[in-house]
């Protein structure tokens, strides 16, 4: 099950053992980066979404799907299309559908590892493609690349006029660590080509800073594997009485398992989210155990999604953390992979997720404890301040 598009969630190992509940898969990570709400990885490359539809996302039928992908591939048509065409007419607005490489770069994505030249990408004010970030030991810095340089090409084909989406598909190549990829790059008036070897990459989902006033800064860029353990873990190392900043901006979810560990940092067990399964009623819960003394603000923007939402409004429904920042995504619903007769992989929506307090997320975001745009950071600050966690 998922909760979201861009990979995250609490999935299973194989589609055909069972489903795993997830809050955001590749499509979410291509909708948010079209529209600018946080910078393309090349992590969640080369999936493809279906066309958003208006509506709270109706639910497929898995059965009448494989159905009409079977019937498909009787006439000889291709399975994947047809159900593609299928999830689009179903009007389920996050529905997607992966032929075998885009769900394997899915689950690899989740693991919190990637293939590629170690870059992020998005689109530049002028309308190009730029290096949006340059992740530290990989291809792409020991060639030089810096973030602010252009993509003029990659592999002589130029950039100019492709999503960003389609940018990133072009540097994975065929995924092969190993693999060559030619670089057309412009930095001011200093245009030249570089040729850079793919390299399977870890993904650096959990960052932290000590600020010069005492508190810590934990930034969160994505649940996938492993980053609830190191939020925890980074909550648990923080100096005795230091607040805590959790800065969720731009993250566009993961997996919901990943997101309640994060959530067991701070709470102490109970509950973290609700959601349904084709009507049937599940929950989330924290374990026991956390830190609930140590003052906590949680950064938020339109870029935080999926299982960053739900992290935010199990924090914020049980009075856990200031909420700082703008409106988040309203990303809530869950999704379920089902494997199709040609060996594809659908996910499809099959019901959504409420915090404590019982408020639907999806369609409607989280607003914050207070509204703040600019200079969002320096506000949060200034509250985790007042509340005794800095100088």
């Amino acid at each position: 099950m998922s909760v979201g598009p861009a990979p995250f969630c609490i999935r299973p190992r194989g589609v055909v053992r069972g489903a795993v509940l997830t809050l955001v898969f590749a499509g979410v990570l291509a909708t948010a980066a079209a529209t600018g709400a946080l910078p393309r990885q090349e992590a969640a490359g080369g999936a493809r979404s279906a066309p958003a539809r208006a509506g709270d996302g109706a639910t497929v039928d898995s059965a009448a799907l494989s159905r009409a992908a079977a019937a498909a591939m009787a006439d000889g048509k291709s399975g994947k299309k047809a159900a593609e065409e299928f999830v689009s007419r179903s009007g389920d607005r996050w529905g997607a559908v992966y032929d075998k490489k885009e769900y394997a770069e899915f689950e690899q994505a989740l693991g919190g590892a990637y293939t590629g030249v170690g870059l992020s990408a998005g689109r530049s004010p002028a309308g190009g493609v730029r290096v949006t970030r340059v992740q530290p030991g990989g291809p792409a810095e020991r060639a030089g690349l810096r973030a602010g340089d252009r993509l003029v090409s990659v592999d002589g084909r130029p950039v100019d006029g492709l999503s960003v989406s389609e940018a990133v598909s072009l540097l994975r190549g065929d995924g092969v660590p190993g693999s060559a990829v030619a670089l057309r790059v412009e930095r001011g008036r200093a245009v030249w080509t570089e040729t850079l070897r793919r390299a399977r990459l870890a993904t650096q989902p959990v960052t932290v800073r000590h600020l010069d006033d005492g508190a810590v800064l934990i930034r969160v860029a994505a649940f996938t594997k492993g980053a609830g353990t190191r939020v925890r873990d980074a909550v648990r190392a923080a100096p005795a009485g230091a607040g805590v900043l959790l800065d969720l901006r731009g993250n566009a979810g993961g997996l919901v398992a990943e997101a309640a560990v994060a959530a067991s940092a701070f709470l102490d067990g109970g509950l973290v989210a609700t959601y349904d399964v084709r009507g049937e009623q599940r929950a989330v819960y924290a374990e026991g155990g956390g830190d609930t003394g140590r003052p906590l603000v949680a950064l938020i923007d339109g870029g935080t999604m999926s299982a960053a939402e739900l992290l935010t409004g199990a924090l914020q429904d049980r009075g856990r953390a200031v909420t700082v920042g703008s409106r988040t995504f309203g990303k809530g619903s869950v999704q379920m992979p089902s494997e199709l007769p040609d060996g594809s992989v659908a996910e499809l929506t099959v019901g959504h997720y409420r915090t404590p307090a019982g408020h639907a997320v999806d369609g409607r975001g989280i607003t914050p404890d207070l509204a703040a745009d600019e200079r969002a950071e320096e506000r949060a600050r200034t509250v985790l301040s007042g509340l005794g966690g800095g100088s």
